[in-house]
């Protein structure tokens, strides 16, 4: 296999040329420049409303459509299982919003989630009174989705489990198609899955993982700042249309989308899937290796220090976590070093709770959410070339 060539990968990234070290990138990558082409081809010459019979319309047409069927390839799914939108939770809530439930009808909703993924079921529950059951986990400095744990809450009553693919917080990887069996195992149970933290650095296959509803953030996938869900179409029927009375519901897109993506934004979605050429497997194994090695040298140096506190797993290996690392520091506040770095290097990275609330509260235990975690996350684009900033 080929050894995976960094430089080449930063060349594709307009922003990179510029004297900052981007270390924030769980909460945004940065965008490829075929991206920002395609938006700004899409603005200069086919800028009109969709559908019309005259050319350019149809030019526009054309390109909405191939940016849909680019979305859904890229995590094996059809173009009418697949909505665009705003936001992951934006996308969520609508889907809440449309999703049948029964009176007796059971959540289970894990503490490891981003609040995206939380709030739109908490919600519902609330408003349809129904029981919502917090999935947590013992463990409060390496939480993970344990399936054994799960099981004790699932019963034929269970309608939904909500759950990450990997977490914004520890970088941990949920074993997904675990918990899907699991999950199914119950009549009525469907799995809902935020693949944010993931999408960056591995591919996803959603039939491959047997998920019921899969979303997740192409801003924080090298593209623009546009949403996707997924819900397979085995259970459409199981989702009622948010849309006027008159259009009509054969995909989850006329289902859930109020109105319509955004039209320059969907038409540059092909231009991030282009990037991972023929032999996409490939290209994804080599991100991951280089990743593997980026993370390795930060668990390796925070490790070495009996100050610092890892929310996570320690271990490097891609097998168990993506390089998404948080960590505490005792008598040092998240943001005094964050900003402590910054005064002394070009590293940009963040301090917070990453809208992971409950997490960090509820089962890390931390007195100070709002000071949160520090956060460093490392893209594929990060090179090897690190140092070490004393900020403490």
């Amino acid at each position: 296999m080929a050894s995976f060539n960094v430089e080449n990968a930063r060349s594709q990234f307009p922003a990179l040329k510029q004297e900052q070290v981007f270390m924030d990138n769980a909460g945004g990558s940065q965008v490829l420049g075929s991206v920002v082409d395609a938006i700004r081809s899409y603005l200069i010459n086919t800028n009109v409303q969709l559908g019309a019979t005259y050319k350019i319309s149809q030019a526009s047409t054309t390109g909405f459509s191939n940016g849909y069927r680019s979305a859904a390839s890229f995590i094996n799914a059809q173009p009418e299982e697949i909505n665009l939108g705003v936001s992951t939770t934006q996308l969520l809530h609508n889907l809440s919003t449309a999703l049948q439930f029964q009176p007796g009808d059971e959540i289970i909703v894990s503490k490891l989630n981003h609040e995206a993924n939380t709030a739109p079921w908490v919600r519902i529950g609330e408003r349809l009174g129904l029981t919502v059951k917090y999935w947590t986990s013992s463990h409060p400095t390496n939480p993970t989705c344990d399936v054994a744990e799960l099981k004790t809450l699932l019963s034929d009553k269970t309608r939904l489990v909500a759950c990450p693919h990997a977490s914004n917080i520890t970088g941990s990887i949920s074993p997904i198609r675990k918990i899907a069996d699991a999950v199914h195992a119950h009549p009525r149970a469907l799995l809902c899955v935020d693949g944010v933290a993931l999408a960056p650095h591995r591919q996803v296959d959603v039939k491959a993982l047997d998920v019921d509803f899969y979303a997740f953030s192409w801003y924080k996938v090298y593209g623009p700042h546009i949403a996707q869900l997924y819900a397979s179409s085995r259970i459409h029927e199981q989702i009622d249309s948010l849309a006027h009375f008159f259009k009509a519901t054969d995909t989850l897109d006329l289902k859930l989308n109020l109105a319509s993506a955004n039209y320059e934004l969907t038409n540059s979605i092909p231009a991030v899937v282009e990037y991972f050429g023929e032999n996409a497997q490939q290209r994804w194994e080599e991100m991951a290796n280089h990743e593997e090695k980026l993370q390795k040298i930060l668990l390796d140096y925070l490790g070495s220090d009996e100050r610092i506190t890892i929310i996570g797993d320690h271990r490097a290996s891609k097998e168990v976590r993506v390089p998404v690392i948080s960590f505490t520091v005792a008598g040092v506040g998240s943001q005094q070093l964050v900003e402590a770095v910054e005064r002394r290097s070009v590293y940009g990275f963040r301090s917070g709770h990453m809208y992971s609330h409950r997490l960090l509260k509820e089962v890390c235990g931390l007195t100070d959410v709002e000071d949160g975690v520090v956060r460093v996350s490392f893209l594929h684009y990060n090179t090897g070339k690190l140092y070490i900033v004393t900020a403490c």
